[in-house]
C-alpha cells in the first residue's frame, strides 16, 4: 500500500537535519492551520497564522546562522532585527536563500499580519481575501524552500513534498492504522473526491483507493470513477486515479471538506 505522507514525516526530516524540534513543530502547525482556514474560506485568521509561521521560520534561520534562537516562550522576539541581521551576513557565508530570499518573503507575511488594515476597502474589494491569497502562496514557497534546504532534496522534489502535504489537512478525515476514514455521510462520488483531495496532487493506486472505501462502496467503484472521469473531475489510467483541478474546485465550491 502507498505510504501516507503526514506532518510527522516532514518534521522528522527537519529534526534529522538538526532543526530544533519545537521550531519544526511550530512551523508545520502554523502552516497547516493557515492552509486549512484558507481552503475553508476563513480568511481573516489566515494572516495571524501566517505571522506565527513567519516567526517560527525566522527563528529557524536565526538558529541556522548563529547556533542559537529566541525561545518561543520569549515575547520579545524581534522579527525586524533578525531580518536585518540575515541581510547583513557576508556573501558566501550562507546560501542567498537564507540571507536574502527567505527573509524578504517572510517580511511580506509578517507585514500583512501586523500592518494591513483589515477593514473593507472603499472600492468593495475585501482585503482579507487578497491578503490571504498572498500569504498562502508565500507559505507554500517558503516551506518548499525549507524542505529543499534541510531535507537535502531538489527544488522539484521539495515542491512535490509540499504539494502532497498541502491538501491533506481535511477536517472530516481521520487516519486509523494508516487508512483515512471520512467522518461524514456523503455520496459515493463525493466520498471518492474527498479522499483524492486529501491525498493530493498525485496519482493514487486504484486498489489502494478501493481499500479506503466503505464495504458497500467497494462493489462497483469503477462506475463512479468512470463518471467522475467523464466530468473531468479525475483522470484514470489502468491502475491509478488522479484528481484534476476541476475535481479540487468541486470539493471546495461544494464545501465537501467543511468542518464537522
Amino acid at each position: 500500500m502507498l505510504k501516507v505522507l503526514d506532518l510527522s514525516a516532514v518534521e522528522e526530516g527537519f529534526v534529522n537535519a538538526g532543526v530544533p524540534g519545537e521550531l519544526a513543530r511550530e512551523l508545520l502547525d502554523a502552516f497547516v492551520e493557515a492552509k486549512r482556514r484558507f481552503h475553508l474560506g476563513d480568511f481573516r485568521p489566515n494572516a495571524v497564522e501566517g505571522g506565527r509561521f513567519s516567526e517560527a521560520a525566522l527563528r529557524i534561520l536565526e538558529w541556522q546562522t548563529t547556533g542559537v534562537y529566541t525561545l518561543l516562550s520569549n515575547p520579545k522576539f524581534k522579527a525586524d532585527s533578525v531580518i536585518t541581521s540575515l541581510g547583513q551576513l557576508a556573501a558566501g557565508s550562507f546560501p542567498e536563500s537564507v540571507r536574502l530570499h527567505l527573509p524578504r518573503a517572510l517580511r511580506v507575511i509578517y507585514d500583512i499580519r501586523n500592518k494591513r488594515n483589515t477593514a473593507h476597502l472603499s472600492d468593495g474589494i475585501d482585503p482579507n481575501i487578497q491578503d490571504a491569497t498572498v500569504v498562502v502562496s508565500v507559505l507554500d514557497w517558503v516551506l518548499a524552500e525549507f524542505v529543499r534546504l534541510f531535507h537535502s532534496v531538489s527544488a522539484s522534489d521539495a515542491q512535490q513534498t509540499i504539494d502532497a502535504l498541502v491538501r491533506r489537512e481535511v477536517p472530516m478525515i481521520q487516519v486509523f492504522d494508516g487508512k483515512p476514514r471520512v467522518l461524514k455521510t456523503l455520496s459515493q462520488a463525493e466520498h471518492v473526491l474527498v479522499l483524492l483531495y486529501w491525498w493530493g496532487d498525485r496519482p493514487l493506486d486504484r486498489k489502494t483507493l478501493s481499500s479506503w472505501l466503505t464495504p458497500s462502496m467497494r462493489r462497483n467503484p469503477g462506475r463512479v470513477l468512470s463518471a467522475l472521469h467523464a466530468d473531468f473531475a479525475v483522470t484514470l489510467t489502468e491502475t491509478a486515479v488522479h484528481i484534476t483541478q476541476v475535481g479540487m474546485r468541486r470539493v471546495e465550491d461544494e464545501k465537501l471538506i467543511a468542518p464537522l
